[in-house]
């Protein structure tokens, strides 16, 4: 069993309801579900009664009271541990968003590096879910997020920078010969996205946007990260992706702007508003005084 998948657990049994929990954890309630049903598994009995109301199992009860202990001993060792990390030098810890350009991260080590001399950036990966999960758990300071993007009030957020998207797209691909796609080329085209639940916000607006444009795309039933759908392209010849014109350096990958108004990916800075970091207000305000366009 995974801490993570404890956690998990700990929530539901708080909350009792599959959706409260799912949204508290900023997953989906199908993989809160699945998870719980892989503990069962590996545990070797029901957790939970489901019907006709989520009621804890004695086995539950017992997980949830040692569950609660692991956790709250976990913390206190993590916190520790990062007090013992920052006596000496001192420790930001950033994280780092999944397909992020270089250059911002390389933004904040510089503004950093002038406020903070000596300083260590620790970064941690992932997705703009991500993300959230580790802020909610006090794992980063700051967070590198997409927008738009659904927030807790305890959280605050700003944008700092922009690229433009277009169609990443095999060099084999039908449009792939055209300098130049208008919306109505991408109507009937299978489209790979992220996973939903990666970043769902994100994820609805740019289904949005395009059809808003006249793009009618089939969404694929692949869904992948970034990393992985610049792997799969260029053997694809009959899907596409959206992307910034960074991978088109990528061997057997075409990107080609859209035309009329671009399709925009903005990202943002996210932080507690009850701020723990005291390098945290100076960073934000020089990332924010002026929305980086690449």
């Amino acid at each position: 069993m995974e801490l993570r998948q404890l956690r998990y657990f700990v929530v539901l049994a708080e909350e009792l309801h599959f959706r409260r929990a799912a949204e508290r954890l900023f997953i989906s309630t199908p993989t809160l579900s699945q998870q719980i049903k892989v503990m069962e598994r590996e545990l070797g009995g029901p957790l939970l009664v489901r019907e006709p109301r989520v009621a804890l199992t004695p086995a539950g009860a017992a997980l949830l009271r040692a569950g609660k202990n692991v956790l709250a001993s976990m913390d206190v060792a993590i916190r520790e541990t990062r007090r013992a990390a920052a006596a000496g030098a001192p420790v930001f810890r950033l994280g780092l968003l999944n397909g992020v350009p270089p250059w911002l991260p390389e933004r904040i080590d510089a503004l950093l590096a002038g406020q903070l001399p000596g300083v260590r950036t620790v970064l941690t990966g992932g997705t703009t879910a991500d993300q959230v999960r580790l802020l909610d758990a006090d794992e980063v300071d700051l967070a590198l997020v997409r927008i738009p993007v659904e927030l807790p009030e305890r959280f605050v957020k700003r944008p700092v920078a922009r690229e433009e998207l277009g169609v990443l797209m095999s060099a084999r691909h039908p449009l792939a010969g055209a300098s130049l796609l208008a919306p109505a080329d991408l109507s009937g085209q299978e489209l790979i996205l992220f996973p939903r639940e990666s970043a769902a916000a994100l994820h609805d607006s740019l289904l949005r946007t395009l059809a808003d444009q006249g793009a009618t795309v089939r969404l694929s039933d692949s869904a992948m990260g970034y990393a992985q759908m610049l792997a799969v392209l260029p053997s694809r010849p009959d899907v596409i992706g959206l992307g910034s014109a960074r991978a088109a350096e990528l061997p057997g990958l075409v990107w080609r702007p859209v035309r009329g108004a671009p399709l925009v990916l903005t990202y943002a800075v996210a932080w507690r508003a009850a701020v723990r970091h005291p390098a945290v207000p100076a960073l934000v305000a020089s990332l924010a005084e002026k929305l980086f366009t690449r």
